[in-house]
Parts: C-alpha cells; structure tokens; sequence
C-alpha cells in the first residue's frame, strides 16, 4: 500500500526471522500480523499477533521460512523498520529499529511517529 517497487517494507534480521519461524510452527500459524495502536505514554505502542490467514490487504514480508503481514494501518509507520529479536540476562524479546520514531518512553514500550505529513514526504523520496 505504501511500499516503494522493488523494496521491502520491512527487514528481519537473522535471530528474528529464526524466532518468527520457530513461533509460526509451533502452533501451524500463519505468520506474526503486526501494527500500531494508540497507547502508552508516548502516544503510539507496536502490536503483535499470531495470523491465522493472511488479509489480501497486510503487506506480507517472507525471508527464511519466516513470515510477517503488516496491517494497512500500521504499513505507514512501519515502512523502512528492521525487526530485530534480541535476548539479554533478563528479557528476550523482538525490537523494532524504526526511523519513523521521533520519541520513546523511557521504559521502551511506547512510541511517538513523526508527523504523518513528513512521513509521507520521506517515504516518497
């Protein structure tokens, strides 16, 4: 919906693509579906969730047996982010490396976009 010919939407990096794969056979899923929501202190939260089918409307990003749709809300604000997953001493989890971010909370779990204009204008650079 917002992609450029020839570029994916997102990248997945190696752990990931393993993590998602790992996650999509486990129960037969489909893939991961992520999005934005309002939320969170800094206005915006990323979502996640398991996709039991593919909307003809997600733009669906496969690399290594992995497979994420990016709901058309979310493709916008998601154009151009890696997805990482990353696993410390205390936590493991999947990390978005987003340049449409203008700001975060201090705690990580919220996000706020640049403004919808320039976003628009960067994307169709």
């Amino acid at each position: 919906m917002f992609g450029i010919p020839g570029k994916q939407a997102v990248t997945i990096t190696p752990r990931a693509a393993a993590q998602i794969a790992k996650l999509m056979e486990r129960d037969s899923h489909k893939g991961l579906r992520i999005g934005v929501k309002k939320g969170g202190c800094a206005g915006m939260e990323y979502t996640m969730e398991y996709a039991t089918e593919v909307d003809p409307h997600d733009e669906v990003v496969e690399q290594d047996g992995a497979r994420v749709m990016i709901a058309p809300m979310a493709q916008m604000f998601l154009f151009g982010t890696e997805i990482d997953y990353e696993v410390s001493l205390l936590e493991s989890g999947f990390k978005f490396n987003n340049p449409n971010v203008e700001d975060a909370c201090g705690c990580g779990e919220s996000i706020k976009f640049k403004d919808v204009d320039a976003l628009a204008a960067e994307q169709s650079k």
